[in-house]
């Protein structure tokens, strides 16, 4: 059988398909996509999260982000795919490849369930500017796919509501009235975790993202969830049942589309739902095309949430504060490596009984690999942990009590005065915005200077965002807030008290190593006769590693920063600690 890239083309050319597009994506919209919608992967060979192929007859490109680059290259060699950077001089966008490369007459194809209605509908009008047209009616990698692996149908479970700190009943009152609020009779909601928030939900059916897959309908009157049945049990149905949630099979939300009423009106978000199902719907329905509500309330962290979360970072900072005295005195020993540090630090987490699952694929990356931003030792990559240089190690964990995610650079052996200097300053700029206070109403851009500023003034910069929302015990990676100075497109999502946020700075040089320092902050107010003003308290407690600062570069005010950011996490973390460790902790949380 020809390669998958010549049997899609063949695929193409057998029903007049000039470019195909093929997202990083399933049906809703997720970041991470379980195996039957690793389409992308299958064709290209990359496997990184975020990317976007298109195919012609005789090119084929790789559109990824900034944190990929320099895998997607290892990973393209030999493929006769073009690594697209995104957002790098030179570098078109998809569009405007296609706007340049699509000629009159041809057709741009694409899966019209695994793309956005508002992308669909920019397609759409830019062949229609071209003369050329539009398929998203064919699924062609899995036309093509011998052994796809099926749709993910594991087990749905129920968080309680001493976690979730309100009911599904009480949710569901609440988005009932958000809409009202719009004159809207029914609410589509295709993105799983609204889904999962909403209804207090989980599952897992993408990997670790504890979701269900799944779509959703309310009204006044009731509420339709349309997933496969083989995933609940009597138990979880009798539940849901009692809140008025009734079950559909999971490809019934088209059919529920098509027999919406003329006259009706349906809330949605065409940047969430399908092309296929927003045109499933009948031209006489009326849309309100509005954010998702349920997306702002999970967002914001009710007070039961918040102290869940203090509990589940103290968790976790136990467990990292281990990993830390562990790696620094095992580093160089036989048997060492990235993926068995990875599984240490896994049997830390697992020791706290709240403890579920990673909350990501650990990023363990020695020497070199600290380079790369979303490494993870597989296998064949997998290497030993010397006693020097750094080790990077970015790892969550989703526990009952919330979801955490935590970088830490450690030095392993005697570091250059340059690497000492990169560390300090993206120490600096971690350090910068946690003690950011900003008034109410100030989006993340505003603030993304602060954690910039250290490197900038020394001629340096990373290539990702500064800070992503987390969700609670749903995706790692939420929205709609966000911290970084490449605005995304549209309106910014103010920052706002309950909101929990990354603060990830970090450095990286290619072929050499990288630094990457993060905490999770949680969005609080601050007390002024002045007006409404916002700051951050610091959820995260483990170290920062005092091997690789310098003192020096430090000012009076980032010293006492970081010292009351030490002297707290001692205060939190010694008492769990078996003596030796604790002992090494006082010693490792030492005043500067």
């Amino acid at each position: 059988m020809a390669n998958p890239l010549q049997a899609l083309r063949d695929r193409m050319a057998e029903y007049h398909i000039d470019a195909y597009l093929i997202p990083t994506a399933d049906f809703h919209g997720s970041e991470y996509v379980g195996d039957h919608f690793a389409c992308r992967r299958y064709v290209s060979g990359f496997t990184g999260s975020a990317g976007t192929l298109l195919v012609f007859p005789h090119w084929a490109g790789l559109w990824t982000d900034g944190r990929y680059f320099l895998q997607a290259e290892a990973q393209l060699q030999g493929s006769g795919i073009r690594l697209m950077k995104m957002g790098q001089p030179g570098v078109p966008t998809i569009e405007g490849f296609l706007r340049s490369s699509l000629q009159p007459g041809q057709t741009l194809g694409f899966d019209g369930r695994c793309v956005d209605a508002r992308t669909g509908r920019r397609y759409h009008q830019l062949t229609k500017q071209l003369g050329a047209k539009m398929n998203h009616e064919r699924d062609l990698v899995g036309e093509i796919w011998p052994d796809r692996p099926p749709l993910s149908a594991q087990p749905a479970w129920l968080l309680e509501e001493a976690y979730a700190g309100l009911s599904r009943g009480e949710k569901l009152r609440q988005v009932r009235g958000d809409l009202a609020a719009q004159g809207a009779e029914v609410l589509l909601l295709t993105t799983l975790e609204d889904i999962g928030w909403l209804l207090n939900l989980r599952g897992g059916d993408i990997a670790c993202t504890p979701v269900v897959l799944a779509y959703l309908a309310l009204t006044q009157e009731g509420c339709l969830l349309f997933a496969q049945g083989a995933a609940f049990s009597p138990e979880v149905l009798a539940a849901l049942e009692a809140d008025g949630v009734s079950l559909r099979p999971y490809e019934g939300i088209y059919d529920y589309a098509r027999r919406l009423a003329q006259g009706q009106t349906v809330m949605l978000d065409t940047r969430r739902v399908s092309t296929t199902l927003l045109t499933s719907i009948p031209t006489g329905v009326t849309l309100r095309d509005r954010p998702n509500p349920t997306e702002l309330r999970r967002a914001i962290k009710n007070p039961v949430e918040q102290t869940n979360l203090r509990q589940a970072h103290l968790a976790d900072g136990i467990a990292l504060t281990r990993f830390m005295y562990w790696v620094k005195t095992q580093a160089g020993a036989p048997g060492l490596t990235e993926r068995s540090a990875a599984d240490q630090l896994e049997a830390f987490r697992r020791t706290d009984p709240h403890y579920r699952q990673p909350s990501f694929d650990p990023i363990l990356a020695a020497g070199d690999h600290s380079a790369v931003i979303h490494y993870s030792p597989t296998p064949a990559s997998d290497r030993p942990i010397p006693a020097q240089g750094f080790l990077l190690a970015d790892t969550g964990g989703h526990y009952d009590t919330g979801t955490t995610d935590c970088t830490r650079t450690y030095a392993l052996g005697e570091l250059t005065h340059q690497q000492k200097v990169c560390y300090t300053a993206v120490l600096q700029g971690n350090l910068a915005l946690a003690d950011a206070v900003f008034p109410a109403g100030c989006p993340g851009s505003v603030l993304d200077y602060a954690a910039r500023q250290p490197l900038w003034a020394r001629g340096l910069d990373f290539n990702h965002g500064t800070g992503h929302g987390v969700g609670y015990l749903l995706s790692v990676h939420e929205g709609p807030q966000s911290i970084r100075w490449r605005a995304a497109g549209g309106r910014e999502t103010p920052l706002a008290p309950g909101m929990v946020t990354s603060n990830e700075p970090g450095v990286y040089f290619d072929g050499a190593y990288g630094i990457r320092l993060e905490n999770l902050l949680l969005c609080v107010e601050k007390a002024f006769p002045t007006g409404d003003f916002l700051g951050f308290e610091t959820l995260t407690l483990t170290p920062f590693d005092v091997d690789a600062i310098l003192p020096e570069q430090l000012s009076p005010r980032e010293k006492a920063l970081l010292n009351a950011y030490h002297a707290q996490v001692y205060q939190a973390i010694a008492p769990h600690l078996p003596p030796q460790e604790a002992a090494w902790l006082e010693t490792a949380t030492r005043p500067l």
